[in-house]
């Protein structure tokens, strides 16, 4: 079995924003060489979220309002924030959003539904973070 770690890293221009990483996570898999196997792609921040979606532009402004209607960013709403941080919010929205994905490999391409594509969801941006591409397999 062989195994290929690639790292991106991101710093958002906006406190809250999906980047569409597909084509960052189908490179990574062609310069594996790994043919069969499972690609886990993950963000290495607890403010952030790696998530499979369609990249439709109204879906994931709906996110981002729902978000915003029931994670509200409003810093004295969360006890975490009396710690002098002010991001319980983006905590949160990375638990409801979920952590990474992992995406089954099949004759050397992301084995995907129709519609899907990988995005990085950042809720505490405008700083560096990476995301950790694993790819394992033969």
């Amino acid at each position: 079995m062989k195994s290929y770690k690639k790292e991106l890293w991101f710093n958002t221009d906006k406190r809250v924003e999906f980047i569409n990483i597909t084509r960052k996570v189908q490179k990574a898999l062609k310069k594996s060489g790994i043919n069969e196997g499972l690609c886990l792609v993950s963000p290495m921040h607890i403010t952030a979220s790696v998530f499979i979606n369609d990249a439709e532009s109204g879906l994931h402004e709906d996110y981002k309002r729902w978000l915003q209607e029931h994670v509200p960013h409003n810093p004295s709403l969360y006890k975490h924030n009396n710690t002098g941080e002010t991001n319980a919010d983006a905590h949160i929205k990375r638990q409801i959003m979920g952590r990474d994905v992992t995406v089954a490999i099949t004759e050397g391409k992301l084995d995907f539904g129709p519609w899907e594509q990988i995005f990085y969801g950042e809720f505490d941006g405008q700083r560096d973070k990476r995301v950790l591409i694993k790819i394992i397999g033969e």
